[in-house]
């Protein structure tokens, strides 16, 4: 079978730690073709999309001593190709955020993949619907006290009642403009005037959940269906576990509270073709729903010896 991947340029990425590169290793390893393209390297031509793709083949990458070691030249890019995506088995579009103009037309010209032959994962119009952030407001029963505003006076007055809440931008990603408030800090106004952009963009505001101390829990989904766990955990003062800003992390276990989440998202993540999700979890509670390039695998893999990756290609080739 072959796969196609769009990423960002490979050499931006990290083997070690890249989700998308240890899912491109699993499929190598299992003897499929993989290619790989940018999203904007795709076109529509005849109501077909096309994209220029390279074939990659990836050098061997080892766990020693707990740490992934590979060799300095760890891929090589053949010459570029004009193809229709539809003669891909399987395309994963791991485009990492902020899902900006761009990203979404990339995902618009996604929709002229012809699906009876490729699957794509994660579906465009999935990827259009579930904004990282509002997603989970779908799910009252798993999430935190939360309001989604840019309205100061509603902000404000959420902070009062709740003592301490976690401001996100809507399009962040990877722990970017995450703010902790408290309703005695002077410089309140101005942090929700700044992330507001002075009352024109919505944010979201969550209560302040203290077991973020211990660790904001990455769990893996495929189809619905947990099969790995990671947590990251603040380090120093920063109150973020986001690894992006430094957060460590440590292995962890897929508590019954956890899988109990996972089975209310289940049904909404299937019916919007959201098959490889990463969702966060904060003591018993979701925060926040990860479908456009969701990591983690490698540290699940280096933790708990098991080929996440490879699970996912698996899964892959039964739909084939």
């Amino acid at each position: 079978m072959e796969f196609a991947f769009i990423i960002d340029p490979i050499s931006t990425l990290d083997p070690g730690h890249d989700t998308s590169i240890a899912l491109m290793e699993a499929a190598q390893q299992s003897g499929h073709i993989v290619w790989v393209t940018q999203a904007h390297q795709l076109s529509v031509v005849d109501g077909k999309t096309y994209a220029w793709l390279q074939h990659v083949e990836l050098a061997p990458i080892e766990l020693i001593e707990g740490q992934w070691i590979t060799s300095q030249s760890w891929f090589q890019l053949g010459e570029p190709v004009f193809m229709p995506l539809e003669t891909m088995g399987i395309v994963f579009m791991r485009t990492d955020p902020p899902v900006t103009i761009p990203y979404l037309y990339a995902t618009y010209l996604l929709d002229h993949v012809d699906t009876s032959k490729t699957l794509i994962i994660n579906s465009p119009h999935g990827i259009r619907t579930a904004n990282e952030k509002m997603y989970a407001l779908q799910f009252l029963g798993s999430i935190p006290k939360t309001i989604v505003s840019q309205d100061k006076k509603v902000i404000r007055q959420f902070v009062e009642h709740q003592g301490a809440a976690v401001l996100k931008p809507l399009g962040g990603k990877a722990g970017e403009g995450i703010l902790f408030l408290q309703a005695d800090d002077p410089n309140l106004n101005s942090l929700v005037e700044i992330s507001t952009h002075r009352g024109k963009v919505p944010v979201m505001i969550q209560t302040y959940l203290p077991e973020a101390k211990l660790g904001d829990k990455r769990v893996i989904l495929l189809n619905g269906e947990p099969i790995g766990a990671v947590n990251r955990i603040p380090t120093g003062n920063e109150f973020r576990g986001n690894m992006a800003v430094g957060g460590r992390v440590a292995a962890v276990e897929v508590t019954e509270r956890d899988r109990e989440i996972c089975r209310e998202l289940a049904p909404t993540l299937s019916r919007d073709g959201l098959y490889f999700v990463g969702i966060d979890i904060i003591g018993d509670y979701l925060t926040e729903v990860n479908v456009t390039s969701p990591t983690g695998i490698r540290e699940i893999q280096r933790f708990n010896h098991v080929n996440i990756g490879r699970q996912v290609i698996e899964w892959t080739e039964n739909l084939a």
